[in-house]
């Protein structure tokens, strides 16, 4: 084995590829139509019961290979406000987290109708997250008075909050996770730092053309206020309208502000984190399914690096007003806020 892959785990742990678990990870669920996992002001904006399933598993050449299952719904109370749940399980190595979120959003309509869409949102809410590290599986024959060979577990709430503008086909998000987080002493006798707090904003346009296409190009940009981490994504969607529903396909790079330096040989090198997904999807009828996958680029990655992501999805408009159905044509409305 060549010396530079001792340091592909120094590597991963100074990217953003391996999140600290501090509630469920950013990935590229909001790439596949799953905004209300990422922004608790989406929150009833569809005006459908949305029920959204992902599962999301990476490096499948690894042992104890990172995995991440959601489940989340979310509801419209009324054309101002809705209500959202998210249940999840992440497992990293021997580590895991399992809990949920419970959030509330408000909707401000500041144009006369729908018909020409101007909406703020705003949203909030509350995780309950239990964090367990299994250290049986440890080699215990070298004593460390901090491993006790037991499943140790701690539990913890956090907040997040959001903003979300829509207007017309363009759609802008802000949202602080971690707003409000509390310390957690899982590891040893000393607490963590209580500031986790991870910016999100992102941008996106629906484009209708003349034809059978429709186009819709977005921005996301990731800081983690502590560290000082920061990412960007760069993402397009190709929508085609179809007899049965809609069928569609995009591209997302995701590229970091910062790197981690490496040795190879005896030469050092430097490679900031950088990974393409393409995803592919179908609305059909009230169903909705996606295919993410993920690749890796740069010298250093594991040899099989890729991260596969599968979501299901169905909508229930359970009598809403008719212009919430006009709104969610094809139950996959080119608008971002409703995917």
């Amino acid at each position: 084995m060549k010396i530079k892959n001792i340091y592909i785990i120094l590597f991963l742990l100074s990217t953003q590829l391996v999140f600290s678990q501090e509630g469920i990870p950013v990935y590229s669920d909001y790439f596949s139509g799953n905004l209300h996992l990422l922004h608790p002001s989406m929150a009833g904006a569809s005006g459908s019961n949305q029920i959204r399933l992902t599962s999301r598993s990476q490096w499948s050449d690894q042992d104890e290979s990172p995995n991440l299952g959601t489940l989340s719904y979310n509801t419209s109370l009324s054309p101002q406000s809705g209500i959202g749940l998210i249940l999840f399980t992440d497992r990293n190595g021997y580590h895991s987290q399992t809990g949920g979120y419970l959030g509330y959003a408000h909707h401000l309509l500041l144009s006369r109708s729908r018909a020409d869409l101007n909406q703020i949102s705003f949203g909030i809410r509350l995780g309950f997250i239990e964090q367990k590290l299994d250290e049986t599986q440890f080699d215990l024959n070298d004593f460390d008075p901090i491993i006790a060979g037991i499943i140790q577990s701690s539990s913890y709430v956090n907040i997040d909050a959001g903003v979300s503008y829509n207007f017309l086909n363009f759609a802008a998000h802000f949202t602080i996770k971690n707003l409000i987080f509390q310390n957690r002493s899982i590891y040893t006798d000393e607490y963590e730092s209580n500031n986790q707090r991870r910016y999100v904003t992102g941008v996106s346009y629906g484009i209708d053309s003349s034809g059978a296409f429709s186009f819709e190009p977005s921005v996301l940009f990731q800081f983690t206020e502590l560290s000082g981490e920061q990412t960007i994504d760069f993402n397009l969607k190709v929508f085609r309208e179809m007899r049965f529903g809609r069928i569609w396909g995009g591209l997302s790079v995701r590229r970091s502000f910062d790197g981690a330096e490496y040795l190879d040989g005896t030469e050092i090198k430097s490679q900031k984190l950088q990974y393409v997904t393409p995803v592919l999807g179908v609305y059909w009828n009230k169903f909705m399914f996606t295919y993410t996958y993920s690749i890796q680029s740069g010298a250093v990655k594991f040899s099989s690096g890729g991260l596969h992501q599968i979501t299901l999805g169905y909508n229930i408009f359970n009598g809403k007003p008719s212009f919430w159905k006009q709104d969610m044509r094809d139950n996959g409305s080119l608008r971002p806020r409703y995917n």
